[in-house]
């Protein structure tokens, strides 16, 4: 389910929910709504919204770390490329098929991972990339050095190879996303508590049901961005393939 889906569900449950502790309000006995027991609903709801409050700072700080990861990782893989293209570079005209196949992997990896700009997660483990990948790694392993220079230049890029093969692993296992969904439903159960206690206490008026409904919908767009920062390379605020489409240009020059 995509992010404005699961926030539209949100803001439906809190604004929801005012509005039948408004209900509520007018059906409930006057002793259910004595100052004694106005108290009591208000310090559990407040134990419940300390709860929340805490839940929901440790789920936009986990989702932006997320985000930042995969992100330094997109951009650590561009820098990779050129890199491994300057050392095989600098390897000598040896290289120069190594160079080519480098260039055509990262073009082929592009091409499937972000069609038409829009990313397939299903992709990252294509056959064609995959196959592309390997044909690079078995030149630059065929390559024979003749001196200690070329060795060591040959030893680094199988090294670097290494690395982006490691981390073109972490994005493939950070897919799915890091916030499980039964803790989201745990938190907007909590939240809609909160907001029916909000339409118990709260006195019928338009000023009143305008103040909940923004409030809903703050929280649904926080909710939003959770989504949106845990699942970076979809929606509204996905990475960009653009470090990548840039390492091309300096590639095989």
């Amino acid at each position: 389910m995509g992010a404005i889906a699961i926030g539209t569900i949100v803001f439906a449950c809190l604004f929801g929910g005012s509005m039948l502790g408004m209900f509520l309000r007018t059906r409930l006995p006057e002793s259910h709504l004595s100052t004694d027991s106005k108290d009591l609903i208000k310090l559990a709801m407040g134990v419940l919204g300390t709860m929340a409050a805490l839940v929901l700072a440790l789920l936009i700080s986990s989702a932006k770390s997320s985000y930042d990861t995969q992100r330094g990782e997109v951009i650590r893989m561009a820098a990779d490329f050129i890199q491994l293209d300057r050392v095989l570079a600098r390897y000598g005209p040896e290289s120069r098929d190594a160079r080519s196949l480098l260039r055509s992997t990262l073009i082929t990896g592009i091409d499937e991972i972000w069609p038409n700009d829009r990313y397939k997660a299903a992709n990252l483990d294509s056959t064609a990339a995959r196959a592309s990948a390997n044909r690079f790694l078995e030149n630059v392993q065929q390559l024979k050095p003749g001196d200690e220079y070329q060795r060591s230049l040959q030893a680094q890029a199988l090294q670097i190879s290494a690395d982006l093969t490691a981390t073109h692993s972490l994005l493939l296992e950070q897919t799915q996303g890091s916030i499980p969904m039964p803790f989201l439903v745990i938190l907007v159960f909590w939240l809609t508590v909160i907001f029916i206690g909000f339409g118990l206490f709260a006195p019928a008026n338009p000023t009143v049901a305008g103040a909940l409904l923004l409030s809903s919908l703050s929280i649904a767009t926080a909710i939003f961005l959770i989504l949106e920062l845990d699942r970076p390379f979809e929606g509204l605020m996905r990475i960009s393939d653009i470090p990548l489409r840039n390492a091309v240009i300096y590639l095989g020059k």
